[in-house]
């Protein structure tokens, strides 16, 4: 096989030859070329050319220049140039051939600095005609060529070729200098050369998070709650990946796209905002708002809510993924919710802490201004295990509520490990929480404590999960910072708060159920011990010491036979002193927030929701019920009931006697009916309108409590990246 170079290698007799061919000949050449390479590349009368039909003729010498001018002209005549008025000079491919033995071209390599020269020059090759073979010593054989070709082509155009009379080392040196000034050239034109408009839905296919959304959730947990599926479905959020293996979310967005021509029709109504996507990474960007405005019946206000929001979703390769959202917001709440706000008001002047958002800055009359902040960072190390570093919100159980985890409170720091496997699904959260009441502030800093969660999911059959659920805070005193005794993921928590102290953390135990009557309807439950005593049980004597709590539930999936109709019933039972916790910091809450039940303890309630979906449409019922004690705090009567978690147990009523909804009792009413209509599937911009009527009526008004009844209607366009909770 003959090797020839131009633009890139120097020539022997205008030809640097490299022969190959078969048998002994083969063998015998090739080693002469290694051993004399000096007088190999002085020979040239054995090397014959290929033969283009318009060269016959002309000597063994003169077929060389007429072979490069005769392929010239052949591809000049079926080269396209793609790019109109191209104005970019020294443009180039380079093309890396061989003429076979029997005259046929074939191509092996070719590159440019942009995919369609690259395409033109490969249709054009293809039309090249079959010619006379090359021939060594008489003999047909292979000869291989490395071509330079400029583009576009002109009439007077040539490929170049070098002399021959370099030494070997200088034809060493200028083929180094060739390719160092190719990569040159290359890094040149790399920024034209970035692939970044190929975005395909890759967010639906990434391990990237789906925002917590009610609405959201309902639909795939239908899919993902069928019998024989080995989904596991308390940890929340989701990705999509997982979501993906149950529900197509793929088919699901291409059911919802509208036909939009235009570019801002597209954005409006189909795709994210900016969408970005080469071989190996993807980022989307959705600016979002929620905005609302409505009328608040009793305390004649007119509300409104300001937010506006940018949202980022993103992946790097198969293992990385990330997404953050930053809000900032103006607000003036309804009457029941502004004072609820107030009542959680930090230390430091602020006014308030709105209930999963954060601290709120006062922005006068009764407005609050508040940002929010969340974030994460994906690594996916096998198909067994996700790390997740992040500040967020986190939900664990099948319910409307969850007595174990909820999104209740504001984002907070976290690292979460997930490991899935066989039939478990195993969950690690290490977290950072803060207390932010006046009476702990220290030095004018808020007071940090941390939690570690372990929770076990195990489809024991497949219809029945089982979870087992654990979890430990501890304050950062004495320069204490986060336990390593709590750092290990499998071990049991009690046993460790016993060696650290019975002050030294505030461990819970609990377990979750769920089982699938049938592809339709799932019962779930929850279980929650709070330094529960076993023997006060069996007495029945009320101890404060039984802090437990449960949960009942079901779920009816097209429900009527109404397809994408939800109908979902549950009932939640806390008792007093329950959360709470004989060092008032260790209490299950970050922020003024419960982490579990916005309700804190010493209640009952029934949930009865349903949720409809058509098309872009969707619709919500929701009625609550529920009897609540608060404390009295009138009269003198300053005594902890066991309803506010960040109470203390040393002011605790009784050590035993104590029952389920006692003090201050108020029964609770809560109904919501809401329209939408989602206007981008992609970034979730949805139009609503909704109404809610809540009441209460406590023995006692008080600062915390009072009776009242509300009627509050608000119509709204927001974002739906985050739940509001205002049934509390």
């Amino acid at each position: 096989m003959n090797f020839h170079g131009f633009s890139i290698f120097g020539t022997v007799g205008k030809t640097s030859i490299f022969v190959t061919y078969q048998g002994t000949m083969k063998f015998l050449y090739t080693l002469l070329f290694l051993t004399f390479s000096s007088a190999l590349f002085a020979q040239s009368d054995i090397e014959r050319f290929p033969v283009f039909e318009d060269c016959k003729g002309n000597t063994s010498k003169q077929l060389e220049d007429c072979f490069y001018s005769a392929l010239y002209a052949q591809l000049k005549n079926s080269y396209q140039h793609p790019i109109k008025n191209d104005t970019l000079a020294d443009q180039s491919v380079t093309i890396r051939f061989e003429v076979d033995r029997d005259g046929k071209f074939v191509l092996i390599r070719t590159d440019a600095f942009k995919s369609s020269l690259k395409e033109e020059m490969i249709k054009a090759f293809s039309k090249l005609p079959v010619i006379e073979a090359p021939t060594f010593n008489g003999d047909a054989t292979f000869m291989q060529f490395i071509l330079n070709v400029p583009v576009p082509m002109k009439e007077s155009g040539s490929f170049k070729v070098y002399s021959n009379s370099q030494s070997k080392i200088d034809k060493q040196n200028e083929v180094k200098r060739k390719e160092d000034s190719l990569a040159f050239a290359k890094a040149n034109e790399e920024y034209n050369t970035i692939i970044s408009d190929q975005y395909d839905n890759h967010q639906l296919r990434s391990d990237a998070v789906i925002p917590l959304s009610y609405q959201r959730y309902h639909r795939y947990e239908a899919a993902m709650n069928r019998v024989g599926n080995n989904a596991h479905t308390a940890v929340k959020p989701y990705t999509f990946n997982y979501v993906d293996q149950y529900f197509d979310l793929e088919a699901e967005r291409e059911s919802l796209l509208e036909d939009r021509k235009t570019w801002l029709g597209r954005k409006w109504h189909n795709e994210h905002f900016f969408e970005l996507a080469g071989e190996d990474y993807w980022v989307v960007i959705d600016p979002g708002v929620d905005l609302q405005v409505g009328k608040d019946s009793r305390d004649d206000v007119t509300t409104y809510n300001n937010t506006r929001l940018v949202n980022v979703s993103g992946g790097i390769g198969d293992q990385i993924t990330f997404g953050a959202s930053i809000q900032e917001s103006q607000a003036r709440f309804p009457g029941f919710f502004e004072r609820d706000v107030i009542s959680r008001a930090p230390d430091g002047g602020n006014p308030g802490i709105v209930p999963g958002r954060g601290i709120a800055e006062d922005g006068g009359d009764r407005i609050f201004d508040y940002p929010v902040a969340t974030g994460y960072i994906n690594y996916k190390p096998s198909k067994y295990f996700d790390l997740q570093l992040g500040h967020g919100q986190h939900f664990i159980g099948d319910g409307y509520r969850s007595l174990v985890l909820s999104d209740n409170s504001q984002p907070f720091p976290y690292f979460k490990l997930n490991a899935k496997f066989w039939k478990l699904d195993y969950t690690v959260l290490y977290t950072s929480l803060r207390d932010v009441r006046p009476e702990v502030t220290a030095d004018d800093s808020f007071r940090t404590k941390f939690m570690t969660h372990h929770y076990l999911s195990w489809n024991a059959t497949k219809r029945l999960n089982l979870g087992f659920f654990e979890s430990v805070l501890w304050q950062d005193d004495n320069q204490r910072g986060f336990d390593f005794n709590y750092l290990n993921p499998v071990i049991f928590y009690q046993t460790v708060e016993l060696e650290t102290g019975s002050r030294g953390g505030n461990a819970l135990l609990g377990l979750t159920a769920k089982y699938k009557v049938s592809d339709k309807v799932t019962a779930y439950g929850q279980l929650v011990l709070d330094e529960f005593s076993g023997g006060s049980v069996v007495s029945g004597n009320g101890s404060y010491q039984n802090k437990s709590a449960y949960q009942l539930g079901v779920k009816w999936q097209n429900a009527f036979k109404l397809p994408n109709l939800m109908m979902q019933l549950e009932y939640n039972r806390v008792r007093p002193y329950t959360y709470s916790h004989n060092t008032v910091v260790l209490n299950y809450g970050n922020s003024n927030q419960a982490l579990a039940h916005p309700w804190g303890a010493n209640f009952y309630e029934t949930v009865l929701i349903g949720r409809y979906t058509k098309d872009r449409w969707y619709g919500i019922a929701k009625a609550i019920y529920g009897e609540r004690g608060y404390d009295v705090l009138t009269d003198g009567d300053n005594a902890f009931y066991g309803g506010n978690i960040y109470g203390t147990e040393d002011d605790r009523i009784s050590d035993n006697g104590n029952v389920t909804v006692q003090g201050n009792i108020s029964n609770f009413f809560y109904g919501h009916l809401e329209a939408g209509y989602v206007i981008n599937p992609a970034s979730r911009l949805k139009v609503f309108g909704q109404i809610i009527y809540r009441s209460s009526n406590p023995i006692i008004n008080n600062s915390v409590v009072r009776g009242e009844s509300t009627t509050w209607l608000n119509l709204g366009l927001r974002t739906d990246i985050m739940n509001w909770s205002f049934d509390r």
